[in-house]
């Protein structure tokens, strides 16, 4: 056992960037002046700006070019009639600096910078970090995005400095979406399931603004339900906390995926956006701590976000699960399996309305297989969803796939959806109809849910995930808030490591039970230790992390000369020893640690202990502070409990 302390006041941070001002970026995300910078990819910006409906004044800027798409060329910034509200800066990473300096010059309000080959190349061109340092230095005030990202599309105002095809469209709210990877964000507009993107953004490298700026800019409007990130590294924990903190004063939900659970995902996103990933363990306890639901896949990402924006968080954990077939039913059943789902049962009253309604046949179970011999009898089917929804389940399903439109003709199907719309408003239950395959939820049909506060979700199992994550932000916002997190590093010289022996003495200060023991240097002090101490004992060589695998350490001595031959046997291990009472053997033994995130900060893990440790792989952990509440929680999730 070793412990690192901080022997000074205050442990500063390190890598962090503690302090910096949020953003002023309301100029760059609803400008009415922009002006592109470039060749074909400052083209292609403009192209989406009047493919989106911008309203405003695009001003090209050009060394040679006349006229870009009927617009007349700049040659320069200095020649710019002001100052853009915004500018999208498509040049070589080299250009990219000076054009940077000249519009924080002019006063712009911000800019996008396109351009790869910054930190994130460094391993592969040295100085590429020094680059990145000089473009933030060249922009002062002035906040840039990016480096090598291609910028974002604010879908509400019409707005898009983008250099490529994407599948946004004009909306009225909906969700914003920030992604560290723009191929990922120009996949998630080219999503068929309806949801509604009020803002997508990719920020890059976050030389400057990060994820967490630009995501407490977008939280502010009101037409925006929900947040979704896609992050391979944080900008700053602290940003984040307050990014969050605010989302929930605002009852904006925020979903994430967050890359890094294999050590391949952690190098790509080092080499990709120049990005600390940090341990998987510590962001999985920021995101729990904070209320921030993970997702593991992009189909779960959407469909949360999708839930989300129809309604916000669950209530509670409670489903409700309707189908006109048994194997559905059963699919429904199994889906929720290992999640923090429940079905509830009817009461025996509510089942025996069910019973009325659908004959002596039915079995009445949740989830419940209603058959399709009600089918044609829609207002019974009406009376049958109403019945079913009454005992408020936090959420309440009807699965549903449509028939293909070109070969098959949906109007039962559309009846049976009209009949759980219907009931839905009528009993205000929260509600949601869920097609087992993607393709089998109509876009239009989609739309008409969406409309009226029904959110349709795509895949079974997927959407018991986004039930599950909308659970789980439901519970934590229905709790205090966190203690602010500590800081997430400390300056190395402030590091002293305690071998075990200082180690207990400072864990007795602070008033844990440790065994009683003595140090021994020499086999002459062995008499009078013994003269303090009861058998049995266990003798540990101090120095060595791992003692077991090195020899370092025997149990159950019983006298001087049993300790004696201890000593030196291991005699080549160290010079010091510590001779501890053995402890009777234990109920069960906790594993109890804290180490130091270089992302999310100092992060407590506690597990089953003892020689099954790596074996059981029981443990939980939590970022500090944390309180008596916290780890009483914590401990009643592990197996050993």
């Amino acid at each position: 056992m070793r412990l690192a302390v901080c022997r000074t006041s205050a442990c500063a941070p390190v890598g962090s960037l503690p302090g910096r001002p949020a953003k002023v970026l309301s100029r760059l995300l609803n400008p009415k002046t922009v002006a592109v910078i470039g060749g074909r990819e400052a083209e292609r910006v403009i192209e989406q700006c009047d493919k989106i409906g911008f309203n405003g004044v695009i001003w090209p800027v050009h060394p040679t070019r006349k006229t870009i798409l009927g617009r007349p060329c700049y040659g320069s910034i200095a020649e710019l009639p002001a100052g853009p509200d915004a500018a999208y800066v498509a040049v070589n990473r080299e250009a990219t600096i000076d054009i940077v300096k000249a519009l924080a010059g002019r006063g712009a309000g911000a800019a996008v910078c396109y351009a790869a080959g910054f930190a994130e190349a460094e391993s592969e061109v040295s100085g590429s970090s020094g680059l990145q340092a000089r473009l933030v230095e060249a922009a002062g005030d002035m906040p840039i995005v990016g480096p090598n990202c291609y910028g974002f599309i604010n879908a509400l105002d019409g707005v898009a400095l983008w250099p490529d095809q994407h599948g946004a469209v004009p909306c009225e709210k909906g969700v914003a979406i920030i992604s560290q990877s723009s191929n990922v964000a120009i996949n998630l507009t080219m999503q068929k399931r309806r949801l509604p993107i009020a803002h997508m953004m990719t920020v890059g490298n976050q030389a400057q603004t990060g994820l967490s700026d630009l995501g407490q800019a977008v939280i502010e409007d009101q037409r925006v339900t929900a947040l979704g990130l896609h992050i391979e590294g944080l900008d700053d924990v602290k940003a984040f906390e307050r990014l969050v903190l605010r989302a929930r004063e605002l009852h904006k939900p925020i979903v994430a995926i967050k890359v890094g659970r294999s050590e391949q995902a952690q190098a790509v996103a080092l080499t990709h956006t120049a990005s600390l990933a940090g341990s998987d363990v510590g962001h999985d306890a920021l995101f729990t701590r904070l209320g921030v639901a993970r997702v593991h896949s992009i189909e779960a990402f959407l469909e949360t976000l999708k839930l989300l924006h129809a309604g916000g968080p669950l209530r509670g954990k409670e489903l409700l699960s309707l189908s006109c077939s048994g194997g559905e039913a059963s699919l429904m059943a199994d889906a929720a399996q290992g999640r923090a789902v429940t079905w509830r049962p009817f009461s025996a009253e509510q089942a025996g309305a069910l019973k009325s309604e659908l004959g002596e046949i039915v079995t009445i179970t949740n989830p419940l297989d209603y058959n399709t011999f009600i089918w044609g009898d829609w207002p019974g089917m009406v009376r049958l969803f109403e019945t079913a929804l009454a005992p408020d389940f936090d959420l309440s399903t009807l699965v549903i796939d449509f028939p293909r439109a070109d070969r098959c003709q949906p109007k039962d199907w559309e009846d049976a959806l009209t009949s759980f719309m219907k009931a839905a408003v009528n009993s205000g239950a929260r509600a949601a109809v869920v097609a087992s395959l993607p393709e089998a939820m109509p876009e239009e049909i989609a739309g008409e849910l969406l409309a009226d506060g029904i959110a349709p979700l795509c895949g079974l199992e997927t959407a018991m995930i986004a039930a599950e994550a909308a659970a789980f932000i439901g519970k934590a916002w229905s709790r205090p808030l966190p203690a602010p997190l500590l800081p997430p590093g400390m300056a190395a010289e402030s590091i002293e490591t305690l071998d075990e022996a200082a180690s207990k003495k400072e864990l007795a200060a602070a008033g844990l039970v440790v065994p009683s023991s003595a140090i021994i240097c020499d086999l002459s002090e062995i008499g009078e230790a013994l003269s303090t101490l009861v058998a049995p004992f266990a003798l540990k060589a101090l120095g060595i992390a791992h003692k077991t695998e090195a020899g370092a350490v025997k149990l159950n001595l019983q006298g001087e000369g049993d300790i004696a031959a201890a000593v030196k046997s291991m005699s080549g291990l160290s010079d010091r020893f510590l001779l501890e009472e053995m402890t009777p053997p234990p109920l069960a033994e906790l594993i109890v640690g804290v180490s130091r995130d270089p992302v999310c900060g100092l992060l407590l893990t506690i597990g089953a202990g003892g020689v099954l440790t790596e074996l059981l792989e029981d443990s939980v952990s939590m970022l500090l502070p944390v309180g008596e509440r916290d780890i009483r929680e914590a401990l009643a999730t592990l197996k050993i409990g």
